[in-house]
């Protein structure tokens, strides 16, 4: 079995199993977060919390992981979904009703997972407590993208991937500038 084949099949059986085991409380936990998350609502609150609470470490965290979530959602929705055209899970694998809410765009990868860990990981350097405590909605949202129905484990995966990387670009970026231009 090729590697991409396992990689399909660990999703189909994965993303069956979590559509399947969520409890009503769960299920609505999950997708209060969600559409908190929509948007990036979520991780824009959080970011001027911070600026207001926390001083220049909250200022910078902010700063930190504003830039983070825009360079994700450029790379996860800007050029990664215009290459990749796959379908999402099918809908008759969820006994809910959210997939009748999701978008016909290609799945592949979760946009929301790519802003919630690129904010989650360019905050924690910053203001560890902070980046804790955005750990925990960040964990909810990706998990409530394969729960729903619109993405697979795996697009999950890579939009987290996207998310560190985001994260620690920009994190180092004014570095890069400095040293190579100026």
């Amino acid at each position: 079995m090729s590697v991409l084949a396992a990689i399909r099949e660990t999703d189909r059986h994965l993303t069956k199993r979590l559509a399947t085991s969520a409890s009503p409380g769960l299920h609505r936990t999950l997708s209060a977060v969600e559409e908190t998350a929509e948007g990036t609502k979520l991780w824009c609150g959080a970011a001027v919390v911070m600026a207001w609470l926390g001083g220049r470490r909250g200022r910078r965290a902010a700063a930190a992981g504003l830039a983070a979530v825009a360079l994700a959602q450029l790379v996860s929705n800007g050029v990664c979904k215009q290459l990749a055209d796959r379908p999402r899970p099918p809908k008759q694998w969820f006994p809910h009703d959210e997939t009748e809410d999701r978008p016909s765009s290609s799945y592949f990868p979760s946009g929301h997972t790519a802003a919630a860990v690129a904010f989650t990981a360019a905050v924690a350097p910053a203001w560890p407590l902070a980046g804790a405590l955005c750990a925990v909605p960040t964990a909810l949202v990706a998990v409530e993208r394969v729960q729903s129905g619109a993405h697979y484990p795996s697009d999950v995966a890579a939009g987290a991937a996207i998310g560190l990387a985001s994260a620690s670009f920009t994190r180092r970026a004014p570095h890069l500038i400095l040293r190579h231009w100026l």
